[in-house]
């Protein structure tokens, strides 16, 4: 296979539309040889209602997406942050800048109607919905408690709240004086109904947060009540992302780690204990990593290092000099991070795509936004990154980009940095912007082609036929892509019906209407020698 890269860029502002599509098809077909699906490669321009065109929407802007996506401005909420679907469809947002949560509801072809869910609350941040029985609650974090409200379906205002945990430390706690430089909350709720806290650090670096109590750089667990406070995990600087596996109780978090590194080792370089720009740059990586009962990850005592063979994969610990020169704490016997994150992107929002009605050849995957750099030489983050999953062994697969071009590289500019993701109803992928206040919408517009794969859900070798009545033989080269009988799974543009035979004079044929079909049945399953697409 001969490598290339196709450059979209100049294709989507030249003259070449028609040929765009039939580069984006390619390019599918290639990435899907690979076994993943295609990354951000196609730089769209971005929808703006004409309601909508204040900054930055005041010129151009374009996002890069994968084939087939195309992006959208939704709505304009200043400082929006993150986000939750409401059983029916309806969208909620926290604005901890102004001290609500705005509810966000469809209206047709016009803008969406946006009004207050709920006022009057410190600087509320994350939103959980959670069922419990036949009782449907929203979990809404403040600073310094966790409310829940009893949720009914088209509730615009919220209900029925109940504080369920009280005395979070934030800037209004006596000990830190007005300071708290991580005080907004995160939490998660499990199957088993716990409730999880993410209490941030309060400082970049420090050794007060991990004596004060509650502890800070931490993770409490809590019944969905309240009740039974307890220490769940350690070492973990900023938590803004906690999420399930769904269908799981494995618990995942995406942590913003420490700024302004020293050098840790004392060798020849003479940088021991210096603050070296080109090592802060990208030393200690973010953190992607699943949280067991009793972890200890390491903050502030012991930093990932990415720089081994293992990249940033199962990172071994370096001491920080700050604060473990003398290896007083044993950093081999803390928990290893899972997955390194380039330094200082910043992490927020974490969604799994299971079980969403997201397109199906990302939807055994995991995102994050990466809120982007503030202090690195040169920026880094302003993203969506996506991670496939590996279902055998439970972790994620390697990054790659989902939505970029928030950050301009040739002039470092930044028009936008992500929070939040969540996937409503119809599949798409709403993302929030606190810096120009916006709600994105990534859309999937399946491309009007039939598509088969050699190997189930969607993936591995795959070729494309027009929607046009046709056949396609293998013993006649029309299966010259896939192959003689190596058919698992197709997908089916809308209109369309496909029938699948054994061989090309017959035997066992099905018939496909339009969908996505991750496997056509253990009985045809790469034996497939006939196709026709009616």
């Amino acid at each position: 296979m001969v490598a290339f890269t196709l450059k979209p860029t100049q294709i989507l502002r030249g003259i070449l539309s028609a040929s765009l599509l039939s580069l984006m098809s390619l390019e599918v077909l290639i990435t899907a040889a690979f076994g993943n699906p295609p990354p951000a490669s196609v730089e769209t321009k971005l929808k703006v209602p004409s309601t909508m065109t204040s900054w930055p929407f005041n010129t151009s802007r374009y996002l890069k997406v994968p084939p087939n996506f195309s992006a959208s401005v939704y709505a304009r909420i200043n400082k929006a942050r993150f986000m939750a679907v409401a059983p029916n469809g309806d969208l909620l947002v926290s604005q901890p800048s102004t001290g609500k949560v705005l509810i966000v509801r469809p209206n047709g072809s016009k803008d969406p109607i946006i009004s207050d869910f709920v006022t009057g609350l410190r600087k509320p941040h994350d939103i959980v919905f959670h069922k419990i029985g036949n009782t449907t609650y929203i979990y809404i974090a403040e600073t310094h408690q966790i409310n829940r409200f009893i949720y009914n379906s088209g509730d615009i205002v919220a209900k029925n709240r109940q504080i369920v945990v009280i005395g979070l430390p934030d800037s209004s706690t006596s000990e830190l004086k007005g300071s708290y430089g991580h005080e907004l909350k995160n939490i998660a709720l499990d199957a088993n109904h716990k409730l999880y806290v993410s209490i941030a650090s309060t400082c970049n670096a420090c050794k007060q947060d991990t004596v004060s109590n509650p502890k800070r750089g931490a993770i409490y667990v809590y019944n969905a009540d309240g009740t039974n406070q307890r220490l769940f995990a350690q070492g973990l600087r900023n938590a803004e992302g906690l999420a399930f596996v769904p269908g799981t109780n494995d618990f995942w978090v995406v942590v913003n780690n420490r700024d302004q590194i020293a050098y840790p080792f004392n060798d020849s370089s003479g940088n021991y204990g210096k603050i070296i720009p080109s090592y802060v740059d990208n030393h200690p990586p973010e953190e992607f990593t699943r949280v067991r009962d009793g972890g200890n990850y390491g903050w502030p005592f012991c930093n990932p290092n990415p720089d081994t063979p293992n990249g940033l994969n199962n990172m071994p610990f370096d001491r920080d000099y700050q604060y473990n020169a003398d290896g007083n704490v044993n950093c081999n016997a803390l928990d290893k991070i899972t997955k390194g994150i380039q330094a200082h992107s910043a992490p927020l929002g974490l969604t799994f795509l299971q079980n969403t009605n997201f397109p199906s050849l990302y939807s055994s995957g995991v995102v994050t936004a990466l809120h982007g750099s503030w202090n690195r030489q040169k920026k880094t983050g302003y993203k969506i990154s996506y991670f496939p999953w590996n279902s055998t062994t439970k972790t994620p697969g390697d990054e790659m980009d989902l939505v970029n071009g928030w950050l301009i590289p040739e002039t470092q500019e930044v028009w936008g940095r992500p929070v939040d993701m969540v996937v409503d109803q119809q599949g798409n992928l709403l993302i929030s912007d606190d810096y120009s206040g916006t709600i994105y919408k990534l859309s999937y517009t399946p491309s009007q082609q039939v598509k088969v794969y050699k190997d189930p859900n969607l993936t591995g070798v795959s070729q494309s036929f027009p929607t046009t009545p046709g056949v396609y033989k293998a013993n006649q080269g029309g299966l010259n892509v896939v192959g003689n009988d190596a058919i698992s799974s197709l997908s089916v543009p809308s209109g369309t019906v496909v029938r699948v035979c054994q061989n090309e004079t017959g035997g066992l044929c099905r018939e496909f209407s339009a969908g996505d079909y991750k496997s056509l049945g253990a009985d045809l399953d790469n034996i497939i020698s006939f196709i026709e697409v009616k």
